[in-house]
């Protein structure tokens, strides 16, 4: 029988009367777009981050884009990040005329090698951009040092993140700007697109509202180039609902997380869990685990009914769209993992005897792969 990856319809169950009530809400006041939701949403997303502006938006995605469009970026200027992540964080600094430059990972957590930043910077260089990959925060201390000694802005890409935590301070709040994501399977997901950008700086935040709204600073009064990027109240009254418990879930991934770990290594199997950086409270947005022959790995968990899942095969500067310019033979270590990780089933209402099964399939998986190499 085969489980969920991310078990939607568990949690729809837990919260359905809350979100039924939300969704029944908007739909009575008929306020679809920047109904009383949005700033509700805004205030309780802003509290937990730390930050005093939440600016809700249409997508992760959108979030980088006015994120950047705040910061002013212009064609030819450089924004530092990692080869290591999903198209979105190269794909708004290229849409803008950008240039990405990337900076090699480190091989045990994926996330962008922080000793690795300062040699990048160039004049041309506009702002830095780590990627919080997996639920787990880059080293931001290191980070945001560097950048104060450049005077640049740095964007944290919370994709996967909010939720999590780096030395106590949470996700999102950790920077010039931190954009976060709430496409259904993340931590804190809605039901369909969605997205949000924080930030301490009030000309900042003033800059996402307008450009949100197509740069508009009052109807019909233009100020600025901007982007249809608002997030329907619908998704932000689904959010609103799943916060109910939004804490007991990232207390029961990072649980399940311990104990994924506790069965791999009890397994005997030779699979490597990512590593969690002291200080650092992940979300544990996917559980992801490095293994050799990948292909057979999966193709044998797939024929068990064990789902998997690989973010990502490619890095950025093998994809044909953000390769001009980049050597293919750079950054090895993002080459490597692009062809050893694998993520595992993981939700908060994964069940304990679902775990279990995942991880027998698992060493069963490798064992098979390594005889048949």
């Amino acid at each position: 029988m085969t489980m969920q990856f991310t078990n939607l319809k568990a949690q729809y169950a837990a919260l359905q009367t809350s979100i039924d009530a939300r969704i029944r809400r908007v739909l009575d006041h008929g306020q679809y777009i920047m109904g009383p939701e949005v700033a509700e949403m805004e205030a309780a997303l802003a509290a937990r981050a730390g930050t005093k502006h939440c600016v809700a938006v249409a997508s992760g995605t959108e979030a980088l884009l006015i994120a950047l469009l705040a910061l002013g970026l212009a064609p030819g200027d450089e924004v530092i990040t990692t080869p290591f992540s999903f198209a979105a964080t190269a794909e708004v600094i290229v849409l803008l005329g950008g240039v990405p430059v990337y900076v090699d990972i480190e091989p045990d957590t994926c996330l962008i090698d922080a000793a690795r930043v300062e040699a990048a910077i160039t004049p041309r260089t506009k702002a830095i951009l780590p990627v919080s990959l997996y639920g787990q925060v880059a080293d931001m201390d290191a980070i945001n040092a560097v950048a104060a000694r450049h005077g640049l802005a740095v964007v944290e890409d919370a994709a996967q993140s909010f939720g999590a935590t780096y030395q106590g301070r949470p996700s999102c709040g950790l920077a010039t700007i931190g954009c976060t994501s709430f496409f259904p399977s993340k931590p804190l997901g809605c039901y369909g697109d969605g997205g949000a950008l924080f930030t301490g700086d009030d000309a900042l935040a003033q800059a996402a509202r307008e450009i949100r709204v197509h740069g508009q600073s009052g109807r019909y009064h233009h100020t600025r180039v901007g982007v249809g990027g608002r997030m329907d109240t619908l998704q932000c009254a689904v959010v609103l609902a799943k916060l109910e418990r939004f804490d007991w879930e990232v207390a029961r991934r990072r649980a399940l997380a311990d104990r994924y770990a506790r069965l791999i290594r009890a397994s005997g199997a030779p699979v490597q869990p990512l590593a969690l950086r002291p200080g650092r409270g992940c979300a544990w947005a996917q559980y992801t685990v490095l293994v050799d022959e990948r292909g057979r790995v999966q193709q044998a968990l797939q024929a068990a009914g064990i789902p998997t899942a690989v973010h990502y095969p490619k890095p950025l500067h093998h994809q044909p769209a953000f390769a001009a310019g980049h050597d293919r033979g750079a950054h090895p270590h993002s080459i490597a993992a692009a062809q050893r990780v694998l993520s595992l089933p993981m939700s908060a209402d994964l069940g304990e005897d679902e775990q279990e099964r995942v991880v027998a399939a698992l060493a069963a998986a490798v064992a098979a792969a390594r005889s048949a190499a």
